[in-house]
């Protein structure tokens, strides 16, 4: 991801409080809140694979991880959906080369594919049932070698290719530390130049070559005019969105300088930085609304967010690895649905720094079975939600920070999710489903506490070392003339489920 500078703001060590949020849930006081469905206004369909998962390039050159005789990893993709997008690329891609004979290496800034890599990652594919958008290296590499990779992917993978990329991030290529692969003056122009000069090189050994692009990483201005520039020969425009950045490097550098902190001290710094981020994570977000907008308003050509998560720079510990970031996912996920976006990749796995990324939703740490962290939860929460098409709610949450959203996959069936991001309100909630609705069953979201990653469950249950996930606890709810009540702890979500 793009490391924009940025500064959250100093705060003075001699006053950080340490973070408690375990029972704030106890304390809370609940809120009456009523949820009007509107029947009649469906909103758009939300795509049948509109989940996915983002990956650098090196996780495909690592033995076995991206395999269909990955067993649990290949549940924990299904459970997400039958159908769904992986996207590989990242930072690595535009340090990586194709080579079919050589022996493959996942080195973070050196990584090698072969063809024996591709072809176990067809298998893969072909085990979950998602298709693929693969990124070819235009920082460092050749247009000749990526029409090469190019043929090689596609017939690797056949109809799963859904399309490629060309380039990571390039509208932080003139100067971002991680991605520096052009002069400061490079800029949209240059990019465009070398993007077509690849696509000529790539269609002329693979015509027909399916292609999505810019892949900007926060210049919403590149992809508008890449809209209007290549608009005519794109399946998808993608972009790149994180909330912030981990860490923050002022206020490090500042405690660090410090040879009078105090170990409470610099605690009770940690501690005040990680609930700050919490905090972020829980409040509204207008700048996923604003690029939506923007982008909407140049173009009617689909976009994809196709690398996304909570903090770049491999996320922050303690809030990216937390229950927070299940609430934070669940509800971002719906927000580029109701904005019109027709998919989203969460990064996860092994970064560009050669560390599995705090905010990874499937965690993959060397030799251990792939598991389900946190985040992983608010994409089975959302998966187990937004089936159908989205139907408009009305509703005043009445100062309490609770979102809530709908789906209809046909007449007799809504779903309605909840998610109350209040760290002390809880919510009593009514939903008027309209009469036809006569049965409702609830599946909860919940864990011990927005900065734990313990005791994580939707539906009561936890997902099994297997990758399996099943709910234990679906609790029915009493309907009468199509309206239910259902309540809604603090720092937690509900999906109803609503049947004729």
């Amino acid at each position: 991801m793009n490391r924009r500078r940025f500064l959250e703001g100093f705060i003075g060590i001699a006053t950080l409080p340490v973070s408690n949020t375990a029972n704030l849930a106890q304390q809370a006081p609940t809120k009456a809140i009523r949820i009007n469905v509107e029947g009649r206004r469906t909103l758009g369909r939300i795509p049948d694979d509109f989940i996915g998962l983002s990956y650098e390039i090196s996780s495909v050159a690592t033995p076995g991880l991206l395999s269909g005789r990955n067993r649990p990893y290949v549940q924990l993709i299904r459970a997400l959906g039958a159908h769904g997008v992986i996207r590989v690329g990242g930072i690595t891609s535009d340090s990586a080369s194709f080579a079919p004979n050589a022996g493959a290496s996942a080195a973070a800034r050196s990584t090698v594919i072969n063809s024996e890599c591709l072809y176990e990652l067809a298998g893969f594919l072909d085990a979950t049932g998602w298709r693929l958008i693969w990124g070819l290296n235009l920082g460092s590499g050749n247009a000749q070698n990526a029409a090469e990779e190019a043929v090689a992917v596609a017939a690797a993978v056949g109809d799963k290719l859904l399309a490629f990329e060309i380039g990571n991030e390039p509208d932080g290529y003139a100067g971002d530390a991680f991605n520096a692969h052009r002069r400061k003056t490079y800029g949209y122009e240059d990019f465009l130049e070398e993007y077509r000069a690849c696509k000529a090189a790539v269609r002329a050994k693979l015509p027909g070559a399916p292609f999505a692009g810019p892949d900007a990483s926060y210049r919403t201005d590149w992809v508008t005019r890449f809209a209007a520039d290549e608009g005519g020969d794109l399946k998808l425009l993608t972009r790149h969105y994180y909330r912030s950045g981990a860490n923050n490097p002022y206020l490090d550098k500042q405690i660090g300088s410090q040879s009078n902190v105090s170990p409470e001290q610099r605690v009770g710094y940690e501690a005040r930085r990680n609930n700050d981020k919490i905090e972020m994570l829980l409040r509204a977000d207008p700048n996923v609304r604003g690029f939506l907008q923007e982008i909407s308003a140049a173009s009617h050509i689909p976009l994809r967010v196709c690398e996304a998560n909570s903090f770049f720079g491999g996320g922050q510990p303690g809030v990216s690895d937390t229950f927070a970031s299940a609430l934070w996912a669940l509800d971002f996920m719906w927000v580029l649905a109701g904005g019109g976006a027709v998919g989203v990749n969460m990064e996860t796995g092994v970064n560009h720094l050669d560390f599995v990324s705090y905010y990874s939703p499937i965690r993959t740490e060397k030799d251990s079975t792939p598991m389900a962290a946190p985040e992983y939860y608010g994409m089975l929460a959302f998966a187990q939600g937004s089936n159908g098409s989205r139907i408009a709610l009305d509703y005043d949450a009445g100062g309490v920070n609770l979102t809530a959203y709908a789906a209809v996959r046909d007449p007799a069936h809504l779903t309605v999710t909840l998610i109350n991001k209040d760290r002390t309100a809880d919510a009593d909630v009514t939903i008027a489903a309209g009469r036809r609705m006569q049965k409702a069953a609830a599946l909860h979201l919940a864990g011990r506490a927005l900065d734990s990653a313990e005791a994580v469950t939707l539906g009561g249950n936890a997902v099994a070392g297997d990758g399996g996930w099943k709910s234990t606890n679906v609790g029915a709810l009493r309907v009468a003339g199509g309206v239910c009540d259902i309540p809604v702890a603090a720092a937690s979500a509900v999906v109803v489920k609503l049947s004729a």
